[in-house]
């Protein structure tokens, strides 16, 4: 359960960081993170490299799910 302590490398340590950071603002804004997480897996791969991402944060995912 705490192995996310023990990170091989720097760089492994910073992505677990930004994973667990996005879960829990999931949890902070009431979205189910695996509805979520499954969205912003469809929808990215869709876009161009130079398309702002804001609207797939956890925050604004029941405003992109309504809509």
């Amino acid at each position: 359960r705490k192995s996310w302590l023990f990170s091989d490398t720097v760089d492994g340590a910073k992505a677990s960081a930004v994973v667990y950071s996005l879960m829990l603002t999931c949890r902070a804004s009431r979205v189910e993170p695996l509805a979520w997480l499954r969205h912003v897996l469809t929808e990215l791969p869709q876009r161009t490299g130079d398309v702002d991402i804001a609207d797939l944060l956890p925050f604004n995912f029941h405003k992109a799910a309504t809509a």
